[in-house]
């Protein structure tokens, strides 16, 4: 096993070679390319949803700059669903959630004052 730790200040570059390479490709050769790769097939549309998801819920969390334990309390959300949430782990994620994080998202201070005034 080889452990590598990406320097994301210094990413790795292809070499001039591979991208003259992949310059002459067109679109439907680089998609037949990737579709032929049994190390890394395709994502399916759950797999897309889930990771929609995930993005889309820590997106929530840093525009209204909390972790997810503060998330959690703050939004009235269980901490153990956003953990999931954000680890890909539910199968289809929940669309109120979704909708809910959506909004979150947009205006995470009106959704607190909003929280804040009602009783828990």
């Amino acid at each position: 096993m080889v452990r590598f730790v990406l320097d994301p200040k210094s990413p790795p570059r292809l070499s001039p070679e591979a991208e003259a390479r992949l310059a002459a490709m067109t679109p439907d050769e680089i998609e037949a390319n990737a579709l032929a790769d049994k190390d890394n097939p395709p994502l399916t549309e759950p797999e897309l949803a889930r990771m929609a998801a995930a993005r889309l819920s820590k997106a929530a969390r840093a525009q209204a700059g909390l972790s997810q334990a503060g998330f959690a309390m703050t939004y009235r959300i269980n901490l153990a669903r956003i953990r999931d949430l954000e680890r890909g782990r539910f199968r289809q994620p929940d669309s109120a959630l979704v909708a809910y994080l959506t909004i979150i998202k947009s205006a995470p201070e009106a959704v607190r004052k909003v929280l804040e005034s009602q009783d828990p």
